[in-house]
């Protein structure tokens, strides 16, 4: 069975390359939920709406997960909210 915390250390190793953290650091996961049926759906944001690497760091995401072998691996996509820096990530980052 996959657990919550399987999906979080994969989410770990994918990094925004602009930022250069990886996405559940810098809080582009807004939820994780894994079915009893193992399929795992997450919800994500990007940086911006407009991030040009945003495809590519979905894509890593599910390239990486199937190493868990899940039945499904469904990622939506959302905006709301839009996604800003906290303050512990401003604090972390010096800025």
């Amino acid at each position: 069975m996959i657990t919550k915390d399987d999906v979080m250390a994969v989410c770990q190793t994918i990094q925004d390359p602009e930022v250069h953290l990886d996405i559940y650091t810098l809080g582009l996961i807004y939820s994780i939920d894994i079915t009893d049926e193992n399929e795992i759906n997450i919800i994500m944001t990007y940086t911006t709406p407009l991030c040009p690497f945003g495809g590519k760091m979905q894509e890593d995401l599910k390239t990486a997960l199937s190493i868990l072998n899940p039945k499904a691996i469904n990622i939506e996509l959302t905006f709301t909210p839009l996604w800003k820096v906290s303050d512990e990530l401003r604090e972390a980052l010096g800025i």
